[in-house]
């Protein structure tokens, strides 16, 4: 599978303000990627910098092999985007502002109508065409600017955040849309909002305060090795059943709670082996008054908040 993007230790300042640390990453041709992190996290000038409109102060950047420093247009002609406030001339007809583009972008003459076909049948803008951009909906526009972002059939797509205002029948259908050009393209999709890579992309890549602090497949991410022990809240020593739970092998970390008059007792370990038929044995020798014991769900909002704890407390 061809790499289409290699990003290797960048870094970016705005004066005193470090925007980017030391930021790597690679994205195969293909893959859907969601680029996560709150706001200031840095994902918006990791765009633009992958697009040619910013440089790093420090590392490389290649698009499909080539460098970007060295051959910005080149690498501009391999991409696509679409900013979070896309610009439009709400004067100009659908077809006219994509025929506009397509000059922009230098679009040979002889391909110029088959493509602006293809990108308006992939965006459903078909009965639009001649309609004066600035009186289509928030949902429409968005599809204008997904219509100009793939218009030249980019290697890779560069969204920020596309869904941004849309009403929740606008959100499925722009995320349906985005899901379907994986085929054309790799998508990179930049949000805060958890479900929208949870609902559209394979993998994500989570940036806090300028640096990459999580990038694997959501099921990786989701993947747990902690187990929940939930005991009855009459248990009478409490104490020696922790004491017992950190001998066994691996556990790194016990955390205890009261919940719904039950213990709840969270079994963290070092490795990602199942620990559940140990904790049964343990229970049964010990007589423990267990009401459930179960693996702990880690989705990918379990993962972004610790990450976002571990950055408060550093």
């Amino acid at each position: 599978m061809d790499e289409i993007i290699r990003v290797e230790k960048i870094a970016k300042h705005y004066g005193s303000t470090e925007a980017l640390s030391g930021v790597s990453f690679s994205v195969q041709q293909g893959e859907v990627i969601g680029l996560l992190g709150p706001n200031g996290a840095g994902k918006t000038t990791l765009m633009k910098i992958l697009t040619g409109y910013l440089q790093p102060d420090q590392g490389q950047v290649f698009i499909d092999g080539i460098d970007i420093l060295e051959h910005p247009s080149e690498v501009q002609s391999r991409v696509g985007y679409l900013p979070e406030n896309a610009p439009m001339y709400p004067e100009l007809t659908v077809q006219s502002y994509l025929r506009m583009i397509a000059e922009l972008r230098q679009v040979d003459e002889s391909k110029r109508d088959h493509l602006i076909a293809s990108a308006v049948k992939a965006v459903k803008l078909e009965d639009k065409l001649v309609t004066p951009i600035g009186n289509l909906s928030k949902g429409y526009r968005q599809r204008v600017g997904i219509a100009q972002a793939i218009l030249h059939r980019p290697k890779l797509l560069i969204l920020d955040e596309p869904t941004n205002g849309l009403d929740p029948t606008q959100i499925v259908e722009v995320r349906k849309l985005i899901r379907s050009l994986a085929g054309e393209s790799t998508v990179l999709l930049s949000t805060h909002i958890l479900s929208e890579v949870e609902a559209t992309c394979s993998r994500a890549i989570i940036i806090m305060n300028g640096k990459v602090r999580a990038d694997a497949r959501l099921e990786e991410l989701s993947e747990s090795s902690a187990a929940i022990l939930s005991l009855e809240s009459n248990i009478s020593d409490l104490e020696s059943v922790k004491a017992e739970l950190k001998k066994l092998p691996d556990v790194t970390d016990i955390r205890h709670y009261s919940s719904q008059g039950r213990e709840v007792i969270e079994i963290h370990t070092g490795s990602d082996r199942d620990i559940c038929p140990e904790l049964f044995k343990l229970a049964a020798k010990h007589n423990w008054p267990v009401t459930e014991l179960r693996h702990t769900e880690r989705t990918l909002e379990t993962v972004f908040n610790e990450l976002a704890r571990e950055d408060v407390s550093q």
